[in-house]
């Protein structure tokens, strides 16, 4: 729902539904802990995106310009997020750096998966994006069955995060081919394309504004497609001119994306030190 607040950068965008009171299931799995996800604000939004396309032009970067290829680029990046996994489920709260450090490895991670089965195996775009979409329907309806809810605000056990982690993994790997399906394979173009999701989110968010649609299902259908919306700006800012780009390239693009990252997990960090003092006093 929207409402408003004293600071700007937390007017509430989309979000799911309001978190349950605590529940005290004992086990590793199911021990209740803080929330471990961001309260979903503008700025996260900003964040997510800037992410998605940091993902596309990263994936890039180390794969072509530092010619580690698909193969090495995949199994380092994913080492990289499984620490980062580790280091998120350690922790009995939402951290900030922690939890986009992991965001951002997780799109990097999702764009190489799509790119090994498209680029190294062969496999179609159409098939990709099949396959993906069946894995995440699976995940979500896995954790449904078991939770009975797909609010993130109710992330507070680790069965509950690892559901939410898997789902994610798939977002990125199906945003990913989805993008490069119609901005490449059915020749949208970049730009069109970006234009394309970024209406469709639009309309989501009007439906949810005005029209009553559901807040958990407004949250995740927008979650989707800041993927595909992300990856077609990335691709358009790094493209060559003769295909359709502005031929900033994956450096200076990655660059300037990553250092708005880490400022706005900056002001989070600070955000969040005041929230837990005022909590305190």
């Amino acid at each position: 729902m929207t409402h408003s607040s004293p600071d700007p950068y937390r007017t509430t965008v989309v979000t799911g539904d309001a978190a349950p009171a605590h529940r005290t299931d004992r086990g590793a799995w199911t021990t209740t802990l803080a929330t471990k996800v961001p309260e979903v604000v503008l700025l996260f939004w900003v964040v997510k995106i800037l992410s998605t396309t940091v993902g596309e032009t990263a994936a890039d970067f180390l794969s072509g310009n530092l010619g580690l290829g698909l193969p090495a680029t995949t199994a380092i990046m994913s080492v990289l997020l499984a620490a980062a996994l580790i280091a998120q489920f350690s922790v009995r709260r939402y951290i900030p750096w922690v939890y986009w450090l992991t965001v951002v490895l997780v799109s990097v991670v999702g764009t190489l998966f799509s790119d090994n089965l498209v680029d190294n195996l062969g496999v179609s775009l159409w098939t990709t994006t099949a396959i993906f979409s069946a894995g995440l329907v699976a995940a979500f309806g896995a954790w449904y069955r078991s939770e009975h809810t797909l609010s993130i605000h109710t992330i507070v056990t680790r069965r509950r995060e690892a559901y939410y982690w898997a789902v994610i993994l798939f977002t990125f790997a199906l945003g990913t081919s989805a993008g490069d399906l119609i901005a490449e394979r059915l020749a949208f173009g970049y730009v069109p394309s970006a234009l394309m999701f970024g209406a469709v989110i639009a309309l989501i968010l009007v439906a949810h504004l005005k029209l009553g649609l559901n807040a958990v299902v407004a949250f995740w259908a927008a979650y989707i497609l800041t993927r595909p919306f992300g990856a077609s700006m990335g691709d358009f800012l790094t493209a060559a001119p003769k295909d359709g780009g502005l031929g900033l390239g994956t450096n200076a693009t990655s660059a300037i994306f990553l250092a708005v990252i880490v400022a706005a997990v900056a002001w989070f960090t600070v955000q969040e030190r005041r929230e837990n003092r005022e909590v305190a006093a």
